[in-house]
């Protein structure tokens, strides 16, 4: 793994520091978040016109950039380190990539140039609050959590040749202003169980949405309710047909590795600034005569926050670099879906920079206004969504079977030398003396 950044990559970020230094301060983040569409259109066009941001790693063929997950990456890091609301990650991260997995052609052709230039804005709607099972993060995502035929989730079925929704969906990232939701349904009741993904437009009729009010208000949430929705089919459902049906859930797996690496490097993003910030706080603020700063417990906590923040960022680069080598086709086993553990390192990383922010601050530090809170809810928000953390280093070990149940010795047999019995404390000390 060569772990230096090209030039180009090292453009993409010089530039998009510039642009978000520039418009996007903690006043305008608060601005943004409380306009209608919960982000601000014009940085947005503004990224997708110049930097051509939201097609970053989408193929030329179809308008983007054809870059790959490490720039998204890094660009996602400066985007975090200002907690810019925009929708890159429900469009760019978590939509297109499904459309240009599992899409037709004439699907492709008509939605991912538009999202590419910025014109259209999706988001990822799947049953209930399940996204990060959905995607694979938190546990296995073939079971039945589209509703598996039951009452709950998201229903579909076909009907005079037109498809139907009906169901709800709770954790709709960016869900209430996207132009275009990708939505998970369960079809074939018991015999045939399986899910589908399936496109709604803006403007459906019996689609209802509803912003969410949530803890972390940089990341909107929307409440999405389908009643008997005309939806479309994304991709071909040839299981219907007598044929090999869509892997949907692997497709999903694939995705939320992305978009935990990228979360992750938006985490790393928002803990370095947050400890950039506090650095400066305790150079200038002074008490018994000297900037606390210069306090040794205070250096102390501020160092061991900068070790966790570069483990979080070597592992966020990691995972990048791994997601790209998966899809060229290389990288060995054990490299090839390192998501979601650089997601929880983001996510211990940002609130430990984020608790220590708000203390060392002092009593403003404590106060609703101040930024360093701003930095704390993403991190509890974003843990709400793709975490907790604990699960998502549960679903890795049990991904690279390091709890793997060993088949038990035969009946007699000596166990193993790990499993024998400890020797009382003192045994073959008589030998020694």
């Amino acid at each position: 793994m060569d772990a230096a950044f090209s030039a180009e990559q090292g453009e993409i970020r010089r530039t998009l520091r510039e642009v978000i230094t520039k418009r996007c301060g903690p006043d305008e983040v608060r601005a943004a978040v409380r306009t209608p569409a919960g982000h601000d259109s014009a940085l947005w066009s503004a990224l997708a016109e110049q930097l051509g941001l939201p097609g970053l790693a989408l193929p030329d063929t179809y308008g983007g950039v054809g870059c790959t997950t490490a720039e998204l990456a890094l660009g996602s890091e400066e985007l975090g380190r200002a907690l810019a609301p925009t929708p890159l990650l429900a469009t760019a991260v978590l939509a297109a990539p499904l459309i240009l997995a599992l899409g037709t052609e004439e699907q492709r052709a008509a939605l991912l140039p538009r999202i590419a230039a910025g014109e259209l804005t999706a988001a990822l709607a799947v049953p209930g609050t399940g996204l990060a099972t959905a995607l694979g993060l938190a546990g296995d995502n073939r079971g039945d959590w589209a509703g598996g035929g039951r009452a709950g989730g998201v229903q579909a079925r076909h009907q005079d040749g037109v498809w139907r929704l009906y169901g709800q969906a709770e954790q709709v990232v960016d869900g209430h202003s996207a132009g275009l939701l990708v939505v998970a349904a369960h079809v074939g009741g018991f015999a045939r169980s399986r899910t589908l993904l399936f496109l709604v437009r803006e403007g459906a009729a019996g689609m209802v949405r509803t912003r969410q009010t949530a803890l972390d208000e940089t990341r909107t949430q929307a409440r999405v309710e389908l009643r008997d929705v005309e939806a479309e089919l994304l991709g071909t459902d040839r299981a219907a047909e007598g044929g090999e049906g869509i892997d949907v859930p692997d497709a999903l797996a694939a995705v939320g590795d992305i978009a935990a690496t990228v979360v992750a490097a938006e985490l790393v993003g928002a803990a370095d600034q947050v400890l950039e910030r506090t650095v400066d706080h305790v150079q200038q603020r002074e008490q018994f005569g000297r900037a606390i700063g210069s306090f040794q417990a205070v250096k102390h906590r501020l160092a061991d926050v900068y070790v966790q923040v570069q483990a979080a960022r070597s592992a966020a680069y990691y995972a990048a670099w791994a997601a790209g080598a998966e899809a060229a086709g290389f990288g060995g086993q054990g490299a090839e879906r390192a998501g979601g553990l650089a997601l929880a390192q983001g996510l211990d990383a940002l609130r430990t920079a984020a608790s220590e922010a708000v203390q060392l601050h002092g009593g403003i530090g404590f106060t609703w206004e101040h930024e360093a809170h701003l930095y704390f809810k993403r991190a509890a928000g974003d843990e709400l969504l793709f975490g907790p953390v604990h699960r998502l280093r549960a679903r890795a070990a049990e991904r690279a079977g390091l709890f793997a149940d060993h088949e038990p010795p035969a009946e007699g047999a000596a166990p193993a030398a790990s499993e024998a019995p400890a020797a009382p404390a003192g045994a073959g000390l008589g030998e020694a003396v």
